[in-house]
């Protein structure tokens, strides 16, 4: 679906230094107050690499609906804020640490993880509230539908923003976060609104990947007694137009794109694999609410609903609770699978002003760019990985169907199969001396080997998928490029054979084990990446 193009903001040049100290000083003031009007009404600019001046919780609390929630894992939400961000506690010895931002108004100081969890790994255990209302969210306890959750791995969604490399928070069944004891959110009728970043390319269709209002004590108390984002692909109310995912309003017993609960609009067909995404609702707690969702990389909101509450009683008004949510339904129903980078709870229901100006400064922070660093093997490089073999040295390992294959690629090849063949090396995540190979447009996917066949898969945590995601770099054996040796299997290296992707040995059981061009077939030129 297309998307308009976003509107740049408006510059004010400073008034000069002779100008009296009074008449300075109320300048500055007047053009301050119209340098804010016009950031709610035309955004806040084109992409760039530093925190903006004025972030999505000024833009809110200028429009008069202030944050009562502000969570995120990869930069403040205030130009002002320079404290934690979230908190990691490693496994070697439940020693826990607090990311915080590299400066106020800035990105997280992904090293400082990195650094705390080298040599072990690291679970998130709590995420901060950036507002002054102090709603951190922790690990989520048992519920009604679910038993109590865990933390998810701190290392499984790198991910570039603003020119940083950061973390989100990648969600697995049996994950989530909660906050119980609030203070500011929006009780018994009370209005609200709420948006968060999340990735159309990590869903299914499993209860619930929620962001927002809740129930106090983790179990369903009734129709209305909550008020979330939702994403995923359940369709709760036939019909649902397309494939998903779609952004819905988790009322509590249903997941509504309508007050009649289904859609109403043929041309939401859901956001498709975007890989990042904003999605946003807002309710009056009364007789109206509104559904939205943009490309978070580019481009303006698509209101998808705005009207009546649900029909059925119970919803008007609305009955909250006050407790927040992330990454499971109210009673802890906790099957799905999500991505989270960050989101905020207003009080009161925000302008569409100050939404298509937030909508404005997450496009400008770069969700998703270059990492700055290119061909070679050095952790946050992207590549291609290069066919040798003499019958295929215009192919590359490409994703398709979530499978490894290896399949021409040239300039004049679409957009998506270049995309679709680059990866960005990480870290070994079973071993810092080897690498692992993330999606360049899946995040938090990586390359890992099942029944030894290579399959792009995202990361759960698990020390299986670390050990099959891991390879191990050393000498093509064919004299040419690099092998990467199988971190758990270390005789089988990443080989094509038949256009499919293996870990083989030089000979073996397995038909794709063939000693014939087997030095050829596990030799790549590690060479530039061919998405921009």
């Amino acid at each position: 679906m297309p998307y308009e193009e976003s509107k740049r903001c408006i510059v004010f040049s400073r008034p000069p230094h002779t100008r009296p100290r009074r008449l300075r000083k109320a300048v500055l003031s007047l053009l301050a107050a119209f340098a804010t009007v016009a950031a709610l009404l035309i955004g806040v600019g084109a992409p760039q690499a530093a925190a903006a001046s004025s972030l999505p919780c000024d833009i809110y609390a200028a429009a008069g609906t202030p944050c009562v929630a502000a969570h995120s894992l990869v930069r403040a939400l205030y130009s002002s804020y320079n404290g934690s961000l979230y908190q990691v506690q490693r496994a070697s010895d439940s020693a826990t640490a607090n990311i915080g931002v590299l400066a106020a108004g800035g990105y997280a100081n992904a090293a400082a993880q990195d650094s705390f969890c080298s040599g072990t790994t690291c679970i998130i255990t709590k995420i901060y509230d950036q507002s002054s209302r102090h709603n951190d969210l922790t690990i989520e306890g048992a519920g009604g539908a679910g038993a109590a959750d865990v933390g998810s791995p701190a290392d499984a969604l790198p991910v570039t923003v603003g020119g940083h490399q950061v973390y989100g928070l990648e969600i697995s069944a049996g994950m989530g976060y909660r906050d119980n004891s609030t203070s500011g959110v929006a009780v018994n009728g009370q209005a609200e609104g709420m948006y968060m970043v999340t990735s159309g390319t990590h869903v299914n269709g499993r209860c619930c990947f929620d962001y927002g209002n809740a129930e106090t004590n983790n179990k369903d108390t009734g129709n209305g007694h909550m008020d979330a984002i939702n994403f995923g692909t359940e369709c709760w109310f036939s019909p649902c137009y397309g494939q998903g995912p779609w952004v819905q309003a988790d009322l509590e017993n249903g997941l509504f794109q309508s007050d009649a609960g289904y859609s109403k609009n043929t041309s939401n067909t859901g956001t498709g694999p975007l890989p990042f995404v904003t999605a946003l609702l807002k309710n009056n707690g009364q007789n109206h609410f509104a559904l939205k969702y943009g490309n978070a990389q580019s481009g303006s909101l698509t209101t998808t609903y705005s009207g009546g509450e649900p029909t059925t009683s119970g919803y008007s008004p609305m009955h909250q609770e006050g407790a927040i949510v992330l990454g499971t339904g109210g009673d802890n129903s906790n099957g799905s699978i999500g991505s989270f980078f960050e989101g905020v709870m207003t009080s009161g229901i925000p302008t569409d002003a100050a939404d298509d100006a937030v909508q404005s400064n997450i496009v400008s922070v770069g969700y998703g760019g270059s990492t700055g660093s290119t061909g070679s093997l050095t952790p946050g490089s992207e590549i291609s990985l290069k066919a040798t073999t003499s019958c295929c040295t215009g192919d590359y390992i490409r994703h398709q169907n979530n499978t490894a294959v290896i399949s021409p690629i040239t300039s004049s090849s679409s957009a998506l199969d270049k995309n679709d063949a680059t990866w960005i090396v990480r870290r070994g995540l079973a071993g810092s001396s080897c690498v692992s190979f993330e999606s360049r447009n899946y995040p938090g996917d990586f390359l890992r080997h099942y029944n030894y066949q290579l399959l792009r898969q995202p990361m759960d945590g698990t020390a299986q998928f670390r050990s099959d995601a891991t390879f191990c770099p050393t000498t093509g054996k064919s004299g040419t490029g690099t092998s990467f040796a199988s971190y758990n299997y270390p005789t089988k290296f990443i080989r094509h054979y038949n256009l499919n992707v293996y870990i083989a040995s030089n000979g073996g059981s397995n038909t794709w084990d063939s000693s014939t061009s087997w030095t050829d077939d596990v030799s790549w030129v590690v060479s530039q990446p061919w998405a921009p």
